[in-house]
């Protein structure tokens, strides 16, 4: 029959051993006076043993002493339990895992054992002990339930003992999910953050790294055990390593020769260690990928020795070559991608005109397919009567075809208007070329939609011809303060090169106002209508923070959710209330870079009589683009500050993706900074914009009223 933990007076001494590790030193400083169940030199010998047994045990084994089921358990048993430990020692079970205790085959089993002295004995049991990013996780183990008596025979407990039944399981489990991830990535770095956080978290490594080559060297990216990254940083290109091409690297040394290591206790990093993470690697197994074009390497490393096992290899093989489809999928996709989209960018204009009461600003994104070339297209530049021509528009088609026939389309269009600015006559001139292009190449699907217009500041009048091409919106600015947005009713007419019939429409365009032209991209989306995607636009447009057009076309490319198909441009002009003050600075790739833009970023906005909270927040946002744009590009930078009454605009701008940077310590491996996140907390706005060669970063920090 059930009792208590019988006292049975014994002579003194620590319960247990003092030589025990771990939790042992908790279980003798643990207050059990303060339970029923007394001091440890007081239970009886028969539970002293028990619990002597379960501390010395390398296997999970939990004691539930008394009707309360109060826990003693081992250091396996703590890992189990995870974030539950050590606060668990000494208390009743059914209140430490009141989340899992009522369901069936958990506590039941525990309380039925203790009732009957019955063992219990399942070999595949689910318990949800483990838990991963705060959620229970389903670990399938072999359990066993047997009573504890004391001297005297009575039932003062439950000894459980728990097994993973087959490690197997969560392998294979793992190895499904790395299939799946990588299935979605497109690019290197794609892949390599995939396979960096599959390895660190399925071997419960302290190092892992992935290497592969790149053009007679090597380049290789890799993370540590504790290394925080958010979601944030996950956008971020990883920090790649680069090297020659006889790179001692064990990951190097594998890819090359397309065989394995294993090291089960040494110094396996000695030789090109790049900081203290990889001199206390000891255990380090290295195996190549199996692709058939690309050579690269997986590693996965402890600080400790470790054996591998068979089963271990034959999974770090398994990912191995799941890791290496991706890999060549993802080269063959960036050799397309970059000749594609190099063609395209080449083709639009890589600065747009600076005037004093005109700010613009452009963007355009590939579709869901980015190897293709598109025929999407803007244009601006100021007319010979001092007006500002603003165009854009669509050539039918996705391939190099279609974008050889955009440029044909921009050129022509810039020398028309040139010559003669009103832009109906632009576009009948226009539909002349597309038609004769059409008759040249013998087919009658050559069709272009364009809108064009021109500005005319000292009027403060905006005059619009369309073919065929969504109408432009406007985001007013009135008199109370309330800004609205509001589509232009201008003719659409039909496209260019199938009959396009000229027609114009002219609306007020005052200070304060901001046209934006975008593509059909920006607001079609399958299963959608068309009408649903403008009422998204006008509304996510009339809710910006400003009127600002570099933070319009980032809102207009992101109002309508869902993925497009289609290329996607925007281009936006803001006729600004007051001129605003502008001022640059290059940035060469050394490490002092970053402390220099700060310096000069404080001088410059102390200068201007910006308020400090906004100083300080700039000045920190700038240091960390400048540092991302110099780590991850390697190249030089260029940083870019515009102040109007509103509204403080920051860019940087680089001039590659692929480079080495000066670094005067090389233990960077494992520093991210804080990145993407740190902007979206202290900014109103920003977003990234790809330019011809590079990418741009930018953010808004809307000013206080003086």
């Amino acid at each position: 029959m059930p009792g208590t933990v019988g006292r049975v007076p014994t002579p003194a001494g620590s319960v247990p051993s003092a030589r025990m590790p771990g939790v042992t030193g908790m279980v003798s400083r643990h207050q059990w006076s303060g339970s029923r169940l007394g001091p440890p030199e007081y239970w009886d010998l028969a539970v002293r043993a028990a619990a002597e047994i379960v501390l010395a045990s390398p296997a999970p084994m939990v004691l539930h002493l008394s009707d309360e089921f109060f826990l003693l358990y081992n250091d396996a048993y703590a890992e189990l339990i995870g974030d539950k430990h050590p606060q668990a020692l000494g208390q009743p079970a059914p209140q430490v895992f009141a989340d899992i205790w009522p369901m069936p085959g958990i506590g039941d089993v525990v309380e039925h054992t203790y009732r009957t002295g019955e063992p219990f004995l399942e070999r595949e049991m689910t318990l949800p002990l483990r838990r991963a990013n705060g959620q229970l996780d389903q670990v399938v183990y072999v359990r066993a339930c047997s009573p504890v008596r004391d001297s005297r025979g009575r039932i003062v407990g439950v000894l459980s003992v728990i097994t993973e039944t087959n490690p197997a399981i969560r392998q294979l489990q793992g190895i499904s999910e790395l299939a799946a991830a990588l299935s979605g990535t497109l690019t290197l770095d794609d892949v390599a953050r995939v396979a960096l956080r599959y390895a660190i978290t399925s071997f419960d490594a302290d190092r892992v790294s992935f290497a592969v080559d790149d053009g007679g060297g090597w380049r290789l990216a890799r993370r540590v055990r504790g290394e925080l990254v958010d979601e944030a940083d996950e956008r971020l290109p990883p920090l790649w390593r680069r090297g020659p091409a006889d790179w001692p690297a064990p990951a190097v040394v594998s890819a090359r020769t397309g065989r394995a290591s294993y090291t089960d206790d040494g110094e396996p990093l000695r030789e090109v260690a790049a900081d203290r993470h990889d001199q206390k690697i000891r255990s380090l197994a290295t195996v190549p990928l199996s692709a058939a074009v690309v050579r690269g390497a997986l590693t996965v490393g402890y600080r400790s020795p470790h054996s591998w096992s068979a089963q271990e290899r034959v999974l770090l093989a398994a990912s191995a070559e799941l890791v290496g489809q991706a890999t060549e999928r993802a080269r063959r996709f960036e050799t397309q991608h970059g000749t594609a989209q190099l063609l395209q960018r080449s083709m639009l204009p890589e600065n747009l005109p600076g005037l004093p009461r005109l700010r613009i600003a452009a963007r355009y994104d590939p579709g869901v397919d980015g190897n293709a070339a598109g025929g999407d297209f803007y244009d601006a530049f100021v007319l010979p009567t001092g007006e500002l021509g603003v165009v854009l528009g669509d050539v039918a088609g996705h391939d190099v075809q279609a974008a050889a026939r955009m440029g044909q389309v921009r050129a022509a269009l810039r020398a028309l208007a040139l010559n003669e600015p009103r832009p109906d006559q632009v576009l009948v001139g226009l539909d002349r070329l597309v038609s004769s292009l059409g008759a040249e190449a013998g087919t009658h699907e050559l069709f272009v939609t364009v809108a064009f217009g021109v500005i005319d500041v000292a009027r403060e009048l905006l005059t619009l011809a369309s073919a065929g091409h969504p109408a432009p919106l406007i985001r007013r600015c009135s008199a109370d303060g309330e800004p609205r947005a509001e589509y232009v009713q201008v003719p659409a007419g039909a496209p260019l090169g199938v009959g396009y019939q000229p027609a114009t429409c002219t609306v007020a365009f005052p200070p304060g106002d901001t046209l934006l032209l975008f593509s059909d991209g920006v607001v079609e989306r399958r299963r959608q209508g068309l009408t649903h995607g403008l009422a998204r636009l006008a509304e996510s447009v009339g809710a910006a923070h400003s009127g600002d057009p570099r933070a319009l076309c980032a809102t207009a490319t992101a109002a309508v959710p869902g993925a497009t198909e289609d290329d996607v441009a925007v281009l936006a002009v803001e006729y600004a209330l007051r001129p605003s003050r502008s001022a640059r600075m290059e940035v060469p790739a050394e490490p002092t870079a970053p402390s220099r833009v700060r310096h000069w970023m404080t001088a410059q906005l102390t200068e201007w009589q910006v308020a400090e909270s906004v100083i300080g927040a700039a000045v920190l946002c700038t240091s960390e683009l400048t540092t991302n744009a110099l780590l991850h590009a390697g190249t030089a930078a260029r940083v870019e500050i515009d102040l109007s009454p509103e509204r403080l605009l920051v860019s940087v701008a680089d001039s590659g993706s692929r480079g080495t940077v000066t670094r005067t310590r090389t233990d960077t491996l494992s520093s991210r900074g804080r990145g993407l996140g740190l902007i979206e907390e202290l900014s109103d706005a920003w977003g990234t914009d790809p330019t011809v060669r590079g990418s741009t970063v930018w953010f808004e920090i809307l000013t206080p009223p003086q």
